[in-house]
C-alpha cells in the first residue's frame, strides 16, 4: 500500500467535491436535438419547403454547482500538478454551467468559444488556422478519383449487423462484457459512446471504415479512457468528459484512427466540412444555408441535417451563432500527433501510454509524471494494441520525425518532376 502525501490527499478530496458538483452537468446531451426535430425538417424538405428548426431547450439553474466549483477552484494549488488539474477542471465545468443556463440564446456561442475555440485560431505551433487546414483536406478529398475505391469500401453495413460485429470485438478485447453496444432509434448522430455503452442509430447504414473507426475512436479511446479513469483511486474526475479535455480526447481518438489505418479521406472531409460550416455560421449563415452547404458538398439530405444540427446545438438557428466543438478535431489531432513525436524524441513514450489512464489534456499528462512515479495515479489498466506495442509505435513516429524534415518541392525539383497543368 502506497502512503500518499498530505498534498495528494488534499487535492483528492477537492476532486471528489468537484465530481459531486459536476454530476448533473451533461453538456452534449443537453444541447442535442430530439430525433423528432429531424423528422419534422425532413418532411418539409421532401415537400420542397424549408423552415428554420426551433428546438426547445430545457431550463437549467446551476447556481449551487457553480458556487461549489468556484470554491474548489479557489482552494486548489495551481503550483501542484493535481491542484492545477483540479482548478482548471472546476473552471471548465463552471463555464459549461454558464453555457447550459443560457441555452437557445446567442450567449451560448461566447461560452462555446471559451471551451472549444474558434475555426480561425492558429493550429499548435503557430501554423495555419484550423479553417485553413480544413480547406486542405476538403480539396484533397474532392480531387480523389472515386474509381480507385475498392469494392469493400462501398458495401453498406446495417446497424444491426454492426452491433453484432462491434459487440463481438469488444467482448474479445476485454474478455468480458465491459461495453454494451445498443441500437437507439432516437439518436440523431450515427453513433455515440459513453464509458460502458456505445449507441448506434437504428436507421443508419455504416461502412467498413465506420466499423474500424467506431472501435478505435469511440471504444478504444473515449470508452477506454473513461473505464481506466474509474480505476484511479485518487482523481475520480479522470473518468468524466470534462470540457477542457475535449480537444485532447478527440485529437487522440482521431490519431488512433489515423495510426491504425482506420480513417479515410471522406472521414477527414466530413470533419473538415463541419469546421467550415461553423465558420460560416459565425459569419452569419443560418441553419438552412448551412444545410445547403452540406448538400452542395455531396452529402445525403439526412446526413446534411445531422451535420448542420451539430453546428447549431444550443444556439439560435438564425445565423451568426454556432456551437464550436467541431473545431477541436483537427486542432486536437495536430496537437496529439506533435506530442507523440515529441515524446519519442525525448524518450518519454511512456507518457503516451499514460494518456489512456483517464481523460486528461496533453499538459496534464506531463505534469502528472511525478504523480504516476509516486503512486498517486495508477497506469491504465487497458490499452489499445497500437499503444501497447511500443516498437511499432516508435517505428511509425521515427519515420514521421524524419519525413517532416524533407521538403517536397525540393524533392520534385531534384527528380526533374513538375506539376501537371
Amino acid at each position: 500500500m502506497v502512503e500518499l502525501a498530505d498534498d495528494v490527499l488534499y487535492h483528492a478530496a477537492l476532486d471528489a467535491r468537484m465530481v459531486k458538483a459536476a454530476r448533473g452537468i451533461r453538456l452534449l446531451n443537453s444541447v442535442s436535438w430530439a430525433a423528432s426535430e429531424q423528422a419534422r425538417f425532413m418532411e418539409g424538405y421532401n415537400r420542397g419547403e424549408y423552415s428554420l428548426p426551433r428546438h426547445e431547450y430545457p431550463k437549467f439553474d446551476f447556481t449551487e454547482a457553480r458556487r461549489e466549483l468556484a470554491a474548489v477552484e479557489a482552494a486548489a494549488d495551481p503550483d501542484h500538478p493535481l491542484g492545477h488539474y483540479v482548478g482548471d477542471s472546476a473552471r471548465s465545468w463552471g463555464i459549461a454551467c454558464e453555457l447550459l443556463e443560457c441555452l437557445g440564446t446567442p450567449d451560448v456561442t461566447r461560452h462555446s468559444i471559451r471551451l472549444f475555440g474558434r475555426p480561425d485560431e492558429p493550429l499548435p505551433g503557430g501554423g495555419p488556422t484550423t479553417r485553413e487546414a480544413a480547406h486542405h483536406f476538403i480539396d484533397i478529398a474532392n480531387e480523389l478519383d472515386k474509381e480507385l475505391l475498392a469494392p469493400e469500401e462501398q458495401v453498406q453495413i446495417s446497424a444491426t449487423a454492426l452491433q453484432l460485429q462491434l459487440q463481438a470485438s469488444l467482448d474479445d478485447f476485454f474478455n468480458a462484457r465491459m461495453i454494451e453496444v445498443v441500437l437507439d432509434p432516437e439518436l440523431i448522430a450515427k453513433a455515440a459512446a459513453g464509458a460502458t455503452r456505445i449507441r448506434l442509430r437504428s436507421s443508419a447504414a455504416f461502412s467498413d471504415y465506420d466499423r474500424h473507426q467506431l472501435l478505435e475512436h469511440e471504444a478504444f479511446v473515449h470508452s477506454l479512457t473513461a473505464l481506466n479513469g474509474r480505476e484511479q483511486p485518487q482523481l475520480q474526475s479522470l473518468s468524466l468528459s470534462s470540457p477542457r479535455t475535449t480537444a485532447t480526447q478527440e485529437g487522440l481518438a482521431t490519431f488512433a484512427e489515423q495510426i491504425t489505418g482506420s480513417i479515410d479521406i471522406e472521414r477527414m472531409k466530413r470533419i473538415s466540412l463541419r469546421i467550415e460550416a461553423v465558420a460560416r455560421a459565425l459569419e452569419g449563415a443560418d441553419f438552412i444555408e448551412v444545410f445547403r452547404f452540406f448538400l452542395d458538398a455531396e452529402n445525403p439530405p439526412l446526413e446534411s441535417f445531422v451535420s448542420a444540427q451539430r453546428v447549431f446545438r444550443g444556439v439560435p438557428t438564425t445565423g451568426g451563432y454556432a456551437f464550436t466543438k467541431d473545431t477541436v478535431y483537427v486542432r486536437g489531432l495536430i496537437g496529439v500527433h506533435t506530442f507523440f513525436r515529441w515524446a519519442l524524441r525525448n524518450r518519454k513514450l511512456r507518457l503516451c501510454r499514460m494518456l489512456f489512464a483517464g481523460k486528461m489534456t496533453l499538459a496534464d499528462v506531463q505534469r502528472f509524471e511525478p504523480m504516476f512515479d509516486c503512486g498517486a495515479l495508477v497506469p491504465p489498466r487497458w490499452l489499445p494494441q497500437w499503444v501497447a506495442r511500443a516498437n511499432g509505435l516508435a517505428g511509425m513516429l521515427a519515420f514521421s520525425l524524419f519525413a517532416n524534415r524533407i521538403r517536397l518541392d525540393q524533392v520534385m525539383a531534384s527528380e526533374g518532376l513538375f506539376e501537371l497543368q
